[in-house]
């Protein structure tokens, strides 16, 4: 009965208790969000790189090494002398390496120069190797493999040529138009910087960068371009029928998917980095101590377990300021529902004393209103997680595009429930303030009449 009369007294305060369900929904949206970006940032970061044993660079900082090479953020001072790569490569123990060439983009998307090892040894996840949703890896310099996202986000598909740009912003004024390249095939999404990435054989980025790219051979390129489509466009009203140049364009694109294998290191003098896997982790120490004392130019090997931990220890104080801001925000809610239900307490004086009249006991009264908050606090709650999963299926796709974090949408997580059941705590406490106040409320201070 007290349950009952508790629940049908908080639908009598529609008005002051809506803007607390809507606080307190805010609030535990807020703290849900932040703590499952937080995991699944770390798991997105963790899941990028996995089987790798080092990870080699010119000399710089660990942390920059690793962003710059494997995540795609920022850029590497200086490169790796090709001669260098074969002899650490030739090391006993080195069961497999992967160079890696960074500096080129198109249309905002980074381009990794490579060799075949790339897609037969890395790994991400678990030690999950690529795989491609369609085509095949690349067999010459003028072929290229685009991560899944790069295809899905510019509507690229198997056969089309592309042109490559230098530098890495979204928009470069130098434009590679004289080796455009045929896409041989599209990766299949692992919601890593790979499906952001374009995938080009080392002698590809060397061809590229070799020749001559004045604004005059681009012009000529473009008007080359243009003249072309203007003969294509005379050649169509010359056939009777359209579906005859389609089948044309289809074969075009077969031959040049079926292109023989060529050379795909070419004349390449340095890379950016380079990965290692060994037959055995006790090789691990002794190589990296062997590249840090490397005499022939200065390099740098780190472990990305390792250094990723690092990078959360120099985050570790965000995360917790993070988590303080949250945890102020919910507070600030519970005391807004603290000061509603006190505010309505002095109106409810008469209400309590004529329940005490009909034989309600002062611990009736204390169980009605701490039923109250209790009830606005666990429906506050419930807003909040359905306004959580709403903000996760909402800002899924952003976050992975922009920032390459995966959220996972699924149940809440213990730790997550356990903060749940913090806030509800927390509600009752703050809750038994205006039921004590109401304990002590005598029958005659609530009937007699103020003035």
């Amino acid at each position: 009965m007290l349950i009952k009369l508790a629940w049908k007294s908080t639908l009598n305060r529609k008005a002051s208790v809506a803007l607390t369900l809507v606080t307190i929904a805010i609030s535990v949206m807020l703290l849900l969000s932040v703590e499952r970006v937080r995991q699944d940032a770390k798991s997105s970061f963790a899941n990028t790189i996995s089987g790798t044993d080092l990870i080699v660079g010119a000399r710089t900082g660990d942390i920059q090494l690793l962003l710059s090479s494997v995540f795609r953020i920022g850029h590497a001072n200086n490169a790796v002398q090709w001669q260098s790569y074969e002899y650490i490569k030739a090391q006993r123990g080195v069961a497999w390496s992967i160079p890696i060439s960074l500096g080129d983009s198109h249309k905002g998307f980074a381009v990794l120069g490579t060799d075949a090892s790339y897609f037969s040894h890395y790994q991400y996840a678990k030690k999950q190797h690529l795989t491609f949703a369609a085509g095949r890896p690349f067999h010459n310099s003028q072929e290229v493999v685009l991560g899944a996202m790069v295809a899905k986000k510019l509507g690229y598909q198997l056969g089309q040529k592309i042109v490559i740009s230098h530098g890495m912003g979204n928009t470069s004024f130098h434009h590679h138009d004289d080796n455009p390249l045929v896409i041989s095939g599209i990766l299949a999404a692992t919601g890593t910087p790979v499906d952001k990435t374009l995938h080009v054989p080392l002698s590809a980025i060397e061809s590229m960068h070799s020749s001559g790219h004045s604004k005059p051979s681009r012009m000529v390129a473009r008007k080359q371009d243009a003249t072309h489509h203007e003969h294509e466009h005379e050649h169509e009203h010359e056939h009777e029928h359209e579906h005859e140049h389609d089948s044309k364009n289809n074969s075009a694109l077969l031959h040049n998917l079926d292109s023989k294998p060529g050379d795909l290191i070419g004349s390449t003098t340095q890379i950016t980095a380079f990965l290692l896997g060994f037959e055995s982790p006790l090789y691990t120490l002794q190589v990296r101590r062997n590249i840090n004392q490397y005499k022939g130019e200065p390099l740098l090997a780190i472990m990305p377990g390792v250094t990723l931990r690092e990078l959360w220890e120099m985050l570790d104080i965000v995360e917790k300021i993070l988590l303080l801001i949250t945890l102020a925000v919910v507070l600030i809610s519970l005391l807004g529902m603290l000061t509603s239900l006190l505010a309505t307490l002095n109106q409810r004086r008469r209400e309590l004393a004529i329940l005490r009249s009909v034989g309600a006991r002062p611990w009736h009264i204390f169980t009605l209103l701490i039923s109250e908050a209790i009830f606005i606090t666990v429906l506050g709650c419930a807003f909040g997680v359905a306004l959580f999963y709403t903000l996760l299926i909402a800002a899924q796709s952003s976050l992975q595009s922009q920032f390459g974090v995966v959220l996972s949408i699924s149940a809440l997580s213990t730790y997550e429930l356990t903060l749940l059941s913090v806030i509800i705590g927390a509600g009752t406490l703050i809750g038994a303030i205006p039921a004590a106040r109401a304990y002590f409320y005598s029958l005659a201070d609530g009937m007699q009449i103020k003035t």
